[in-house]
């Protein structure tokens, strides 16, 4: 199965971007820290060209803390860009942000020279969260859904930093099907765009492979079974995914998995790494 999501709001988060981004000293980037790269938008890299960005790892807690730091290590050797893992609700963790900034933006920040920064980001990695975050309350709508935000907005963090938060469509191009599955099988993309079972048989065949001991305990597994479509129908009698007849129900089993994957049930799991083959392929290494 291949997926295509690819919404029309594109234009528009271009066009939103490309006007505001002349007044800005730096990009922060909101990406998933389990999912850095394909959580990301190569056309923000053209956009911003030579402006410092912060990339900013988001639900570092439902990472696998050895690949986020190989992420953070990746990124930092790029020139003018800084990466943090942090929880988007985690107050102390989001404070360093604004030093950050300051940082990579010396001479700004301070009475009389304001620092502007553009908060940036796909839909549903957390950036209305940071946001609210950073500014102490509630400034931008939350929710589990794509494009909560939906018009532009400027936030004095009064602390010599102004935030333009753009709206979050700024949607990922997922011309590359690893990256889609990827994004699928965190919740990135909504359930009208993906096929569940493709999506959890991706999911397993990696977790076999990356994560085996993990998800062998998770599901009381001695052994784990031979392939993804094995290990998806045991988990499915294991957990009374059924319908008449015995026979697995394998949207069920599909959902449950996926749902447990994505809430960190399983485990701390990291859906790419900074080496994958597939990035130097489709050419999407920053």
């Amino acid at each position: 199965m291949k997926i295509e999501w690819y919404p029309g709001h594109m234009a528009k988060a271009k066009r939103q971007i490309a006007e505001v981004m002349p007044k800005i000293d730096v990009v922060i980037e909101v990406l998933d820290a389990r999912l850095p790269m394909s959580s990301a938008n190569p056309m923000l890299e053209k956009l911003r060209g030579q402006k410092p960005c912060i990339k900013v790892l988001n639900k570092s807690d439902l990472a696998d803390s050895k690949v986020t730091e190989a992420w953070v290590k990746h990124f930092d050797q790029i020139a003018g860009v800084k990466a943090i893992p942090i929880e988007a609700n985690n107050r102390s963790v989001a404070a360093q942000i604004p030093k950050l900034c300051r940082i990579i933006v010396p001479h700004k920040g301070v009475p009389g020279k304001t620092l502007r920064a553009m908060v940036v980001g796909i839909p549903n990695v957390g950036k209305s969260t940071l946001i609210n975050t950073l500014a102490g309350k509630k400034m931008a709508r939350v929710g589990d859904k794509p494009a909560i935000t939906t018009c532009p907005q400027q936030i004095d963090l009064r602390n010599g930093i102004h935030l333009s938060d753009t709206p979050g469509l700024l949607w990922p191009d997922i011309r590359n099907q690893k990256s889609a599955y990827r994004l699928a099988a965190s919740g990135a993309i909504g359930d009208g765009g993906m096929d569940y079972e493709g999506v959890a048989l991706f999911a397993a065949e990696y977790l076999m492979e990356h994560y085996p001991k993990p998800l062998a305990a998770r599901y009381k597994f001695d052994t784990l079974p031979e392939n993804a479509v094995l290990l998806l129908e045991q988990i499915g009698r294991k957990r009374g995914c059924l319908v008449s007849g015995g026979h697995v129900d394998q949207l069920r089993a599909a959902e449950l998995l996926l749902r447990e994957l994505r809430s960190g049930l399983i485990g701390q799991v990291s859906l790419e790494r900074p080496d994958d083959e597939d990035f130097a392929e489709s050419g999407e290494e920053s």
